[in-house]
């Protein structure tokens, strides 16, 4: 597929780098020459110099015979000018990177004026990955499929937890629960675990099952940490924490912000009513101290700076905050922490780009076939899990898993199916059937279609 990026930063580079190395034709466009020759060398695209909103520039891209144009500038209103004027050129789809939280209270009305495909807000969505995470505070991280219906989540073993020692088989016998493990992490090894593995600690765990199901593994897997979210200290005073602050008051949980910035102070403080704002500096620990860090439920760091956002989070878990998430945008920063240092990771850029490779793989396939609807990547990009609807007629429909496990290539797993709005967790006599959503699990890239998962065509 054809495609053009505007804006060449942390987001638009990340979604360049994903999208090229599936094989797509990349055009970048920024008006900063220094930021355009890194991005050019750290992936096989075509680099425009000029203004994206320029028809011109657009014109000299490409964007009139592009299948997708994404606007992911740091401006609002250049991302939503970008995209009307693609989609007048005759861009085939538009998405826009929107983060004012005022445009995105509009975001209907202005995705049918500009045109728009999609509007996508990395700090809401952030905002709402953190608060999975704090619904679920033994998790490290939680992904959702079929509207919500599906959670995968991960999960991390340590010395006093019962699962230690145990075989898969015996844990779904000895829980009766509906669950099961899609991928173990140990060490540097990926493994898409069969029913005789055995858990050992340090392990991550990646279990998959409907939300009531998942709350009762939980329940009797962790059960330390099933204490419900009270209150919460949020560091930095960004998007993310606006989001996040105005969300958890409406479940009734109590929540400080300290914000370095008297202006953006005085705002959050007008805007959050019921918050907390302190004016202060995270980074100081003898105002976290102050402030009770160490007696709060969760701390949150999402400020602007991933070296502040580790500091004052390890420093929190230190402390004794008993969950504590942080906001890192750099991959290589996460690489050397400790492994069981930070409750959870959020990282913006990474979120945005996933939703939008959702949108160019359903987009590559035709009407007819059962296209992607949502991928998550784990593990650092090793396991994708996919989730497919099951379109029209195919061999492999009403055939049982068991039969149909020799055509299915290795290290993949059909890991749930959704079937009018029930959740299923596969076992050898159930059967993929047309309308079903089905969940993948592989360490394979690049499926766009339910059929890939196959090795060849059934006989």
């Amino acid at each position: 597929m054809n495609i053009v990026i505007v804006g060449a930063g942390k987001v638009g580079k990340q979604i360049g780098i994903k999208l090229t190395s599936e094989g797509h034709d990349v055009v970048i466009i920024d008006s900063n020459k220094e930021v355009l020759s890194r991005s050019g060398n750290e992936m096989d695209a075509i680099c425009v110099e000029g203004n994206g909103a320029d028809y011109r520039v657009q014109r000299e891209a490409g964007v009139a015979g592009a299948d997708v144009l994404i606007a992911a500038t740091e401006h609002d209103e250049v991302n939503m000018l970008c995209c009307l004027i693609g989609h007048k050129l005759g861009a085939k789809r538009t998405i826009a990177r929107v983060r004012d939280p005022e445009y995105t209270a509009q975001l209907d009305f202005l995705k049918e004026e500009l045109g728009l495909s999609m509007a996508i807000n990395p700090e809401l969505t952030a905002s709402e990955e953190i608060e999975r995470l704090l619904r679920i505070p033994s998790a490290l991280n939680v992904e959702l499929f079929a509207r919500g219906r599906v959670e995968l989540v991960e999960l991390r073993l340590n010395a006093e937890n019962p699962l230690v020692g145990m075989q898969l088989v015996e844990i779904n016998k000895k829980f009766q629960l509906k669950i099961l493990f899609c991928a173990v992490q140990r060490g540097e090894n990926v493994i898409i675990p069969k029913g005789d593995f055995v858990l050992e600690v340090g392990d991550k765990l990646h279990v998959t099952a409907a939300p009531e199901e998942m709350s009762r593994f939980l329940r009797m897997a962790y059960p330390e940490k099933r204490k419900k979210v009270k209150t919460v200290m949020i560091s930095g005073g960004s998007r993310i924490a606006y989001y996040l602050a105005r969300s958890l008051d409406k479940i009734g949980v109590q929540v400080k912000i300290l914000e370095n910035n008297p202006a953006r102070a005085i705002f959050l403080s007008e805007e959050l009513p019921h918050a907390l704002v302190m004016l202060g500096d995270s980074t100081d620990h003898e105002l976290l101290v102050e402030e009770g860090v160490e007696t709060v439920d969760a701390f949150i760091a999402v400020t602007g700076m991933d070296e502040n956002n580790i500091i004052s989070g390890l420093f929190a878990k230190w402390k004794g905050a008993r969950s504590v998430i942080v906001k890192v945008n750099n991959e290589n920063m996460i690489g050397v922490l400790p492994d069981s240092s930070l409750d959870g990771i959020i990282s913006p850029k990474q979120l945005t780009a996933n939703k939008i490779l959702t949108f160019v793989r359903a987009m590559s396939c035709s009407p007819e076939e059962s296209n992607v609807e949502t991928v998550h990547e784990l593990v650092g990009g090793r396991i994708e899990a996919l989730e497919f609807l099951a379109k029209g007629s195919h061999p492999m429909y009403g055939m049982p898993l068991r039969d149909l496990n020799r055509y299915l290539h290795k290290d993949l797993l059909i890991a749930c199916l959704v079937r009018h709005g029930k959740t299923i967790i596969p076992g050898g006599n159930d059967c993929i059937l047309s309308g079903d959503r089905v969940i993948v699990v592989t360490k394979h890239k690049m499926f766009n279609d339910l059929a890939d998962i196959l090795t060849g065509s059934i006989s």
